[in-house]
């Protein structure tokens, strides 16, 4: 017997306190006005001062989600985290975060850390969901951590960073429901962005190769997706109209218009293939292309960005909005995006909804599979409640403190002096931390790492 419903139950993000302006570091970095803005589509971009580490950010969401949703810490019987942001190569952020179970006598709790690149968070997801749904299922709920701390270093690459936590409660009878059977993956070797040195938070990229690969996984998730999910339906062609919204990982929100028009062309090919494009002949031009000639043909780029921008504006673009205002979580990214859209839309336009979710990180590994909505929006309903336990989110947004360029160049740079320094004591104020906020006192001169949390507003 399955679970019935099985998916996520309750949904938490945080963000640090602290942003810096897309225009202002434009300006700093002697870039021409609109580069990060309007090439880039991000407003704001979200870091982490000395205070923060992933630790601290996975502290912080968890504790969070269990007092928003009053979860018992014994609830829980599955905890897995979904990171690339690693301060110790043996010990996981999974082991810190059992100083919140541990008081109540629940130390039996599965799961560990899952790391490659981006795509961790969805790992996560996808072994808390399978646990649910297995002979090895206690009856518990499971708790999905994904988080990352994402910097660069200074160049081009460096306002594509973010930084923030998303946790997710997984179980049965769930207000966002995993279509169980209609999943596809895309892995594969690759080295368009990796952390080889482990004395440094910035990555080696490839910005191209990463680009390139970003969108092969996506065309070729897409198409597998489409074709399980034709063969459940007997026949019946899917394409993005089958879907209500779609949802991406966001590197920067105009690598998503790109990628959901990549949806249109690899929709436009299949019907160009059985004979039926006669609603777009100003498209046949394109008719015989192949996928793998057209990553950076901008003529195609183009048109199919103008032939999908409606649909873009109503399926994906309200899941960008976190994206846009605080930056590349990393593994958080797609998973911001689905918080995004639930605020962005009345409850009852929700309701019966399937949503596609597209989730990639780079070296490489991706995944496309789809959730679908209850259609019960009652004001006692599970999907209800976890709208409403979201309105912080925007509120939030805007209550965070705008740093200078300049600040948040020292940060980083006051970060990267400090990197696996031992003894350390962070030197960052904590007075404009959220409240329920952990933060880092110090490390010993044994690695130890030591964190208190500011108070938590009843």
């Amino acid at each position: 017997m399955w679970p019935e419903n099985v998916g996520i139950k309750a949904l938490e993000v945080y963000f640090p306190a602290q942003y810096v302006d897309q225009t202002d570091l434009e300006k700093f970095d002697g870039v021409s006005a609109g580069k990060y803005t309007i090439g880039l589509g991000q407003s704001r971009m979200g870091f982490c001062n000395d205070r923060e580490d992933i630790n601290s950010l996975c502290l912080t969401v968890v504790h969070r989600l269990l007092d928003r949703y009053a979860i018992k810490p014994e609830q829980i019987g599955r905890l897995e985290v979904g990171t690339e942001t690693i301060l110790d190569k043996s010990k996981s952020v999974k082991s810190c975060l059992m100083q919140l179970f541990e008081p109540s006598g629940n130390t039996d709790v599965e799961g560990i850390d899952t790391t490659n690149a981006c795509y961790g968070g969805t790992a996560a997801l996808f072994n808390a969901i399978s646990w649910v749904e297995s002979s090895a299922w206690d009856g518990r709920l499971a708790l999905v951590v994904a988080a990352d701390n994402a910097v660069y270093a200074s160049g081009s690459a460096r306002p594509t960073g973010g930084a923030g936590a998303v946790a997710m409660l997984v179980g049965p009878d769930a207000p966002l429901v995993f279509d169980r059977g209609l999943r596809a993956s895309c892995m594969r070797h690759a080295y368009d962005f990796y952390k080889p040195d482990l004395r440094s938070e910035y990555p080696t990229v490839d910005g191209k190769l990463s680009i390139q690969c970003y969108l092969s996984s996506l065309d070729t998730c897409y198409q597998r997706y489409c074709d399980k999910a034709k063969a459940k339906k007997q026949g019946h062609d899917v394409t993005v109209r089958d879907f209500d919204a779609m949802l991406f990982h966001s590197p920067y929100c105009k690598l998503v218009q790109k990628s959901f028009a990549r949806l249109a062309l690899v929709d436009f090919l299949n019907s160009a293939k059985s004979n039926s494009i006669q609603n777009h002949v100003d498209l046949q031009k394109f008719s015989n292309l192949s996928l793998e000639d057209t990553y950076f043909d901008r003529d195609v780029e183009k048109a199919f960005m103008a032939l999908s921008k409606n649909d873009f504006e109503q399926k994906t673009k309200p899941s960008l909005f976190i994206a846009n205002q605080v930056g590349n979580m990393y593994t958080p990214s797609v998973y911001s995006g689905l918080v995004s859209l639930l605020i962005d839309k009345p409850i009852e336009a929700l309701a019966g909804k399937k949503i596609g979710v597209f989730s990639y990180g780079s070296g490489l590994a991706s995944s496309m599979y789809s959730i679908t909505v209850t259609k019960d929006v009652s004001q006692d309903s599970a999907l209800s409640k976890l709208v409403t336990n979201l309105s912080y989110v925007k509120t939030q947004l805007e209550a965070r403190r705008k740093v200078h360029p300049e600040e948040y160049t020292e940060t980083l740079a006051l970060r990267e002096k400090n990197c696996h320094t031992v003894p350390f004591e962070p030197q960052s104020s904590i007075d404009n931390m959220f409240p329920g906020t952990y933060y880092l006192v110090k490390v010993d001169e044994l690695y130890r790492r030591t964190y208190e949390r500011i108070p938590n507003l009843k």
